[in-house]
C-alpha cells in the first residue's frame, strides 16, 4: 500500500510540474498571451500607417499632378526659375491687329 501511495504522489507531482512549470505552462501560456496581444497593437498601429502611407502615395501620384497640369493650362503658372514662352501664330496676330 505504501508503494502506490509514492507513486501515485510521484505522478501526481510529475503533471503539477508539467501544469506550472514545464512546456505549455500556464505561465508560459499567459506570457505568450500577453505577447500576443501587443504585437496586436503594433501590428493595428502599422496598418494604420500604413493606410495613411497609401492615401499619401495615391494623392502624390494623381492629385499633385491633375492640380500641376490644370494650373498650367488654365492660369499660366510656371514653377520657380521656369521661363514662359508664347508663341503666337502670325495669322492670328495679323488678324487681331485689324
Amino acid at each position: 500500500m505504501r508503494w502506490l501511495l509514492v507513486t501515485l504522489i510521484a505522478l501526481l507531482l510529475m503533471t503539477q510540474y508539467r501544469l506550472w512549470i514545464g512546456d505549455g505552462s500556464l505561465a508560459e501560456v499567459s506570457r505568450l498571451k500577453r505577447e500576443l496581444e501587443q504585437q496586436q497593437h503594433k501590428n493595428a498601429a502599422l496598418a494604420l500607417a500604413n493606410r495613411q502611407l497609401a492615401r499619401e502615395v495615391r494623392s502624390l501620384k494623381e492629385g499633385t499632378d491633375g492640380v500641376e497640369a490644370k494650373a498650367r493650362y488654365d492660369l499660366g503658372l510656371i514653377k520657380e526659375g521656369e521661363t514662359l514662352f508664347i508663341f503666337l501664330d502670325p495669322e492670328e496676330a495679323s488678324g487681331s491687329e485689324q
